[in-house]
């Protein structure tokens, strides 16, 4: 799905949280006491000092800095007006070389001079694995990082710049307060067998995603559901993408992300205090996920991150 895969730090914590809730007899649904809201704070002030981190690092979504689909054939990449990729960066040659794509296969042939390197040695041609292929192949010019992606069957170009000034601008985040209201043992509603969802990301490309199940809450009087993907079949984790009435407002008006322990039986452990922003909150070069419209809750989330500051207003 292609998210923030370091979304997860905590999960230890979240699980040991849950523990206690169930040592003390609570039911799916019902809201840890105020004895844990201790324990809360400090798991997710864990949490949020990792994503953070991960954020500005080298590879963290702030550095994004541009996003090319391929056509078939030569894509002519540079700094100059006459190529088919126009990055206007300092860090680039104004001909550095072509992405060819042929078929389903991209190679990148750098120009003479163009100062292209992958691993430290300069390139010439080279094949690129993409990033559905496990690690792809990162090739690097200056402060400059790019690399293959592949988003439902188009392949693309993202790259980074490591000074790129959103990351060295980055102002931080902003949170709803802590709430151990927003952490419950949830229903968790097995699938049998699982079910196929259709998801649309940002940009209107469709892919499928599988749904072991949907995790059911209480929540002013009544119940919630939410349906969760398993996005790897050897995942400790699943992947929930949800808005509520405070998305557009508050929030990110494209929804937000959460990530809940496998669950084991038929108790899930869902925590909205990790509710975090997608990617595209922060940038204009990612491809997020949307949450498919029965994840779309009439409900007040007052939990998680905020919509952040820093962003593009289109972005809001």
């Amino acid at each position: 799905m292609h998210r923030d895969r370091g979304a997860r730090l905590g999960a230890a914590a979240v699980m040991l949280l849950g523990a206690m809730l169930l040592a003390r007899g609570a039911t799916p649904g019902v809201a840890a006491g105020a004895a844990d809201l201790q324990a809360e704070r400090a798991s997710i002030a864990a949490w949020r000092a990792g994503r953070v981190s991960r954020l500005t690092s080298d590879t963290g979504w702030l550095t994004l800095a541009g996003l090319f689909w391929l056509k078939e054939g030569e894509n002519r990449f540079g700094r100059d007006s006459s190529n088919a990729l126009i990055l206007d960066n300092p860090s680039l040659a104004g001909a550095a070389g072509s992405f060819v794509l042929a078929g389903h296969q991209v190679r990148f042939v750098a120009a003479p001079g163009a100062g292209v390197t992958h691993d430290g040695q300069a390139v010439t041609s080279l094949d690129l694995a993409s990033d559905v292929q496990g690690e792809p192949t990162v090739l690097a010019s200056g402060s400059l990082r790019f690399f293959v992606i592949e988003r439902a069957g188009n392949l693309g170009v993202r790259v980074r710049d490591l000074d790129n000034p959103h990351r060295r601008n980055f102002g931080g985040l902003t949170y709803f307060p802590v709430s151990t209201d927003w952490v419950c043992n949830a229903r968790f509603e097995r699938y049998e067998p699982a079910h196929h969802l259709k998801i649309v990301n940002i940009l209107g490309m469709e892919e499928e995603a599988q749904s072991p199940g949907a995790v059911v809450f209480r929540k002013n009087g009544r119940e919630w559901r939410l349906d969760a993907v398993l996005e790897n079949p050897g995942d400790r984790e699943l992947f929930v993408m949800f808005a509520d009435t405070t998305s557009g407002r508050e929030t990110y008006g494209g929804g937000r992300f959460l990530y809940i322990p496998l669950p084991q039986g038929q108790t899930a452990l869902v925590d909205f205090n990790k509710a975090f922003n997608p990617p595209c909150a922060l940038n204009d070069f990612a491809t997020c996920p949307l949450p498919p419209s029965q994840n779309r809750l009439k409900l007040r989330v007052d939990a998680g991150e905020k919509k952040y500051a820093g962003a593009p207003e289109h972005r809001s």
